[in-house]
C-alpha cells in the first residue's frame, strides 16, 4: 500500500498573525522562518495523528484486493471517494463505477468494500487506484484546536530552540504535553 499526496493544502491551518500571538513576536523580520515552522509543525502533526487537517488530495495504490475485499484509507478525516480504478493483467485502466463498492467515511479509518466479483484479475504492482479528499475543511476554523494548538506548542518550540535545530540536537525532541494534545486525535491502525 502507498499513499501519495497530489493535491496540497492551500493553506496552513495556523496563520502567521496566531503564530506571532504564541511566540509573543512582534516583528516581521523572521516570518519566513516562521512560516516554515509553521508548515514543518503541521506536516509533524499529520503525521503523527495520520488526518490531514486541511482539505488535500491523496492517491491509494494498493497491489491487490484482501480476500474480505475491505480497503482501510490511511488518512481521516475522508470527505469523499473521487475516483476507484483497476489495471487489469495487460495494464489498462478502467474506472469502477460507485455502485460496484461501499463506502464509510465516517469510520475510523474510513473504509471501502468492493461488491463480491466487481474486480477482475489485477496487475501485480498497483492494481488499484483510489483518489479520495481528505481535511476537515477549506478554512482554518474547520481544524479542531487541539490541533491547532499542537501545531502552536511545536512551532514555539522549535523556534524557542532553533540554534540546535541548525546543529542537529533536536532530533526527537517534543515539547511537554504534545503527545498528550494528539492522543484523542490519533487514528487508529488496524
Amino acid at each position: 500500500m502507498t499513499a501519495i499526496l497530489t493535491v496540497p493544502p492551500a493553506l496552513e491551518p495556523v496563520s502567521l498573525a496566531q503564530a506571532h500571538a504564541q511566540l509573543r513576536v512582534s516583528h516581521t523580520h523572521e516570518d519566513d522562518l516562521i512560516l516554515r515552522l509553521i508548515k514543518a509543525a503541521r506536516e509533524q502533526v499529520e503525521t503523527l495523528t495520520r488526518r490531514a487537517l486541511i482539505d488535500q488530495e491523496w492517491r491509494l495504490l494498493l497491489d491487490d484486493l484482501s480476500p474480505d475485499r475491505l480497503i482501510r484509507l490511511p488518512v481521516a478525516p475522508v470527505a469523499q471517494i473521487l475516483q476507484v480504478y483497476t489495471y487489469d493483467t495487460e495494464g489498462n485502466q478502467q474506472l469502477v463505477p460507485a455502485s460496484n463498492y461501499q463506502s464509510d467515511l465516517a469510520g475510523n479509518p474510513a473504509r471501502l468494500r468492493f461488491k463480491a466479483g466487481a474486480i477482475g484479475p489485477l496487475r501485480d504492482l498497483n492494481g488499484i487506484e483510489i483518489d479520495f479528499k481528505a481535511g476537515y475543511g477549506v478554512a482554518a476554523t474547520a481544524v479542531p484546536a487541539g490541533l491547532q494548538t499542537a501545531i502552536l506548542m511545536l512551532v514555539g518550540f522549535w523556534y524557542e530552540r532553533r540554534s540546535m535545530l541548525e546543529e542537529d540536537r533536536l532530533t526527537g525532541l517534543m515539547p511537554h504535553g504534545f503527545e498528550a494534545a494528539l492522543s484523542p486525535y490519533k487514528v487508529l491502525r488496524i
